[in-house]
This record gives structure tokens, C-alpha cells and sequence, in this order.
């Protein structure tokens, strides 16, 4: 088996944040894959650390019957 699982996968991003991206690509002459890549890994700590959308005081449970 491959060292590397490649899947294709559409993302869609503001269009200004995109160019910033792709700047930043060109900047290290690196793919926006790759830039996209080392963000994730850098953040996802952190990202991990949000509490989920149903997590928030107050917000209804979704799993709960509200007949």
C-alpha cells in the first residue's frame, strides 16, 4: 500500500482568502494543497479545542424527541 492516501475533495473558500493562500504558495513555491495541508496540521489543535456546534449552552439537543 501507498505511504500516501490521495483522495480528491472540492473545498470551497472566500475569494480573498484564497488569494492570500495562493500567495502564500506562490511566496514558497508550494502547491495550495500543501499550504492548505501544513495549516490544518499547525491548527488542529487548536480547532480540536472549539466546543461542537450542539456543545453550546442553551442550544437544544438534537437527539431529544420534542414532540
Amino acid at each position: 500500500m501507498s505511504g500516501t492516501d490521495k483522495r480528491k475533495q472540492s473545498l470551497y473558500f472566500p475569494e480573498e482568502m484564497l488569494k492570500e493562500i495562493q500567495e502564500e504558495a506562490n511566496r514558497q513555491d508550494r502547491s495550495l494543497s500543501w499550504v492548505v495541508q501544513q495549516a490544518w496540521k499547525i491548527a488542529r489543535e487548536r480547532i480540536k479545542s472549539f466546543p461542537a456546534v450542539n456543545d453550546v449552552a442553551g442550544a437544544p439537543d438534537p437527539k431529544e424527541d420534542r414532540r
